[in-house]
């Protein structure tokens, strides 16, 4: 096992969970509320981790998380959680299940309307220590909200906002890779890229923090060597563990900030008639980004190159499509299903997210828009 203490506390390694009866007391959670969607428990997750602690045996179980992290789901597990009178939250599964926690523990502890704790709205300094404690339990490889300071929810509106704050770092991380065995192909790929991009977009941040700029290219280099092994055979331990460490990083150099590739996704994300998966998502838009960054970035650009190993010529952009072909991810955000029609909406309401005032290079509605026209077929 690996202890590590930066930002929170994560307990890492195969077989963690087997500790969690312990980590739950630990945090003073007589009465968990466990958060989690429909998946996590078909696949029998549930069942298994519960079996490693009689707390979560018989917590409250809220199973309605939807693939985007809503306002309204928050409202639900948030009722269910004060009609069991919980203590606590455990979230098991990817960012979204661990993002609705987030919300759900600020709205336990914090008067509403949620809106009110956007960081776009000045919500930032609103949120306060008295935040109900999260215990993450990462499925998935990919998001970093375990580790992150974030939750990204959409609002009955349909604006899809960060809600950003120390104290909504979990207090504790159990990464288990063993959890991951076995997870499709598909899903794979797509959390994997998201660890790329996190990766990637905090490292390139102009926020000096080089602690975190160091943690990013580790990540990065873990994410490449790797993800080409866990897509291609679901039971690969290795790989599975080198991914997980990868999505980690990519979660701790959040304080760096984030760029154009999340200021896209976000409300790319938000929209109610298309149905869009956040890492592939970001896997189509990051090469149009790259293009797009790389006159303000190059010495950041020849340290990657350097870090991978690449030839000095490479072009980043298309190296990463390539990689996104070969794992046979889609390629255009025409192939994922988005009407053409949304872009200019989507162009503006990226430059309102809070991603954006940290890419290396401002970027207008009009520059959002040729990235996503690039990104489009």
């Amino acid at each position: 096992m690996a202890l590590i203490t930066y930002l929170t506390t994560v307990k890492f390694g195969p077989g963690e969970i087997a500790g969690l009866e312990a980590d739950v007391a630990g945090l003073g959670m007589s009465k968990p509320l466990i958060v989690t969607d429909k998946g996590i428990v078909a696949a029998g997750l549930i069942a298994t981790i519960q079996g490693h602690s009689p707390r979560l045996a018989a917590a409250p179980l809220f199973e309605e998380t939807p693939t985007n992290p809503t306002e309204a789901a928050a409202l639900a597990a948030l009722a269910l959680y004060r009609a069991q009178g919980c203590d606590g939250l455990v979230a098991i599964g990817g960012g979204s299940p661990i993002d609705l926690a987030k919300a759900v523990a600020l709205l336990a502890t914090h008067e509403g309307p949620l809106e009110r704790y956007a960081a776009i709205l000045g919500g930032v300094e609103r949120i306060t220590a008295a935040v109900a404690p999260v215990l993450a339990v990462p499925t998935t490889s990919g998001t970093g909200s375990e580790v992150g300071r974030a939750a990204l929810v959409t609002l009955e509106d349909g604006r899809k906002l960060g809600f950003i704050s120390p104290y909504l770092i979990p207090k504790l991380a159990v990464c288990d890779p063993d959890l991951t065995l076995g997870l499709p192909a598909w899903l794979t790929a797509a959390t994997g890229m998201d660890a790329v991009t996190h990766c990637i977009e905090t490292y390139l941040s102009p926020r000096e923090n080089p602690p975190a700029e160091a943690i990013a290219l580790d990540g990065l280099k873990r994410a490449v060597a790797f993800i080409e092994r866990a897509v291609q055979d679901g039971a690969d331990r290795e790989a599975r563990k080198e991914m997980m460490m990868a999505a980690l990083q990519g979660g701790l150099t959040f304080q760096k900030g984030l760029g154009a590739v999340h200021a896209l996704s976000h409300p790319l994300g938000g929209l109610k008639d298309v149905s869009l998966h956040h890492g592939t998502l970001n896997a189509v838009l990051l090469p149009a980004v790259l293009r797009f960054n790389a006159p303000a970035a190059e010495a950041k650009y020849a340290a990657i190159r350097a870090a991978l190993n690449l030839p000095a010529e490479t072009d980043l952009a298309d190296w990463i499509a390539a990689l996104v072909k070969r794992l046979g991810m889609p390629g255009s955000l025409l192939q994922m299903g988005l009407p053409r029609e949304v872009l200019p909406a989507i162009a503006e309401a990226a430059t309102k997210d809070h991603s954006s005032a940290t890419n290396p290079r401002p970027a207008s509605a009009a520059d959002y828009l040729e990235m996503l026209e690039a990104s489009f077929s």
